[in-house]
């Protein structure tokens, strides 16, 4: 069975990202990778409704070759227009039929920014072009667009199995993950002075008690941190407010 990724290569907006982690999630594909992205918050992006985690897994790569380096086969996605191309153009609706000759190991559609697209040297590092076929007015499509259409045809393969479960149940946080959450926690509670009665080990202790107790999905904990994240950024507002 083939396994997918989508790599986005210098994405500038965050919520396109986030887009398009909603794009992958929709079509049921979890491996986001993101080469040099661009804003330092792109893992927050509220665009990425209901697959937070797919944000929080996606791994960084400096470089497009090692966003490539175990992969079997790749398609750079690209619109063409005047470029001279040197590889084979897969046209979208012809996608599942060429990957039908290509290694049963891992497949990746790489996508540029949301400027300039790829560039000429990120294609030729690609085996093959994807080319979704547009109007000539519009050739080009928005970078969220490109990933949802091509996530649709893969997941009209006859041997498609989405890593996500259709009932859109999510993996239970990791304990780097609760860690995270833990630290984000513990940094509130000595803002506000919460259990003062008990060392930073102690307290950590207890928040790692109450979560092996009630386990929670990775977007449950995201959301838990992010919360003690606006609380802790609006501490110092409540201490000074007389209401």
């Amino acid at each position: 069975m083939m396994r997918f990724c989508i790599i986005l290569v210098r994405p500038r907006d965050p919520n396109n990202i986030g887009a398009a982690a909603r794009a992958m999630g929709n079509f049921g594909l979890s491996d986001l990778r993101v080469v040099e992205p661009y804003a330092p918050v792109w893992r927050e992006a509220v665009s990425a409704v209901g697959v937070s985690d797919i944000l929080q897994n996606a791994r960084t790569f400096d470089t497009l070759d090692e966003a490539l380096a175990d992969t079997h086969f790749s398609l750079a996605s690209t619109a063409i227009r005047n470029r001279r191309m040197d590889q084979e153009v897969v046209p979208l609706p012809h996608l599942n039929e060429r990957l039908q000759t290509v290694p049963q190991g891992l497949a990746a559609l790489v996508f540029g920014n949301e400027k300039s697209g790829l560039s000429g040297e990120d294609i030729a590092r690609c085996d093959a072009v994807l080319n979704i076929p547009t109007s000539a007015k519009q050739p080009s499509v928005n970078l969220a667009q490109a990933v949802i259409l091509c996530c649709y045809e893969l997941s009209r393969r006859p041997d498609f199995k989405p890593l996500r479960s259709a009932g859109g149940e999510e993996a239970p946080a990791t304990d780097a993950q609760r860690e995270i959450f833990i630290a984000a926690a513990e940094a509130l509670c000595q803002k506000a002075a919460l259990r003062a009665d008990l060392t930073v080990s102690q307290r950590k202790a207890f928040l790692r008690g109450a979560l092996s107790r009630h386990p929670l999905t990775r977007d449950q904990l995201f959301f838990l941190k992010k919360l003690a994240d606006k609380l802790n950024a609006l501490l110092p507002e409540i201490g000074q407010s007389k209401i």
